[in-house]
C-alpha cells in the first residue's frame, strides 16, 4: 500500500533541507497551528539551518486570529521564539519586500560568534532565573559556557552534573 500524505510531507522538508544554509517556513496564519508545523520547524532546527517564519494571508487575519496566533506561537513555537517572523500576505504582496533582510538576518545570526564572557553573563543571569532541576537530590552548577562552533551555532555547557534534554535546550 502506498504511504498516507502525512508520511510523504514529512520526507519532503528532510530532503529540502539537506542542501539549504536557511530554511523559509511559511505557515497560514488564518488556520491553527497544526501538528506538522513544530515538527517541520524542529527539523529544520535540528538539521543546523538558519530559520525564518512567513506567516502568510496576513491580510485575512483578525484582531481575535491575531491574539489566539500569539498565542499558539508562544506554546507551540517557544523553542524557536529566536527565529525571525514576517506576517505576509501572497495574494496582496504584504509584507514580501521584508522576507530578504529576514533571510539576511537570519543567515548572519548563524554566523555570529558571541565571545565568552558575553556568554556568560547573559548564562549567569539565565540560571539565576530558572535553576537547573536536582537529579537525585543534587543540583548541577552551570560553570560556565564557550561557543564551539557556527552554522549552526554550537555551545558547550561546563557542569557538574547532568542537566535534563529539555534543560540544555
Amino acid at each position: 500500500p502506498a504511504p498516507g500524505a502525512g508520511f510523504a510531507s514529512s520526507l519532503r522538508p528532510g530532503t529540502a533541507l539537506r542542501p539549504a544554509e536557511v530554511a523559509l517556513i511559511r505557515l497560514d496564519a488564518g488556520e491553527r497551528l497544526s501538528e506538522q508545523d513544530p515538527r517541520i520547524l524542529s527539523m529544520a532546527v535540528e538539521a543546523g539551518r538558519a530559520v525564518v517564519i512567513a506567516f502568510n494571508k496576513w491580510d485575512l487575519v483578525d484582531e481575535d486570529r491575531r491574539y489566539d496566533l500569539e498565542r499558539e506561537v508562544d506554546r507551540d513555537l517557544a523553542r524557536i521564539q529566536w527565529a525571525p517572523r514576517v506576517n505576509v500576505s501572497a495574494k496582496t504582496g504584504r509584507s514580501v519586500d521584508k522576507l530578504a533582510g529576514a533571510l539576511t538576518t537570519s543567515l548572519e545570526s548563524w554566523d555570529r560568534r558571541i565571545s565568552t564572557g558575553r556568554l556568560n553573563t547573559w548564562l549567569t543571569d539565565l540560571v539565576a532565573q530558572t535553576p537547573p532541576p536536582a537529579r537525585a537530590g543534587k543540583s548541577p552548577r552551570v560553570l560556565f559556557a564557550t561557543q564551539a562552533d557556527t552554522r549552526p551555532p554550537r555551545f558547550v555547557l561546563f557542569t557538574t552534573g547532568f542537566l535534563e534534554a529539555g534543560y540544555r535546550r
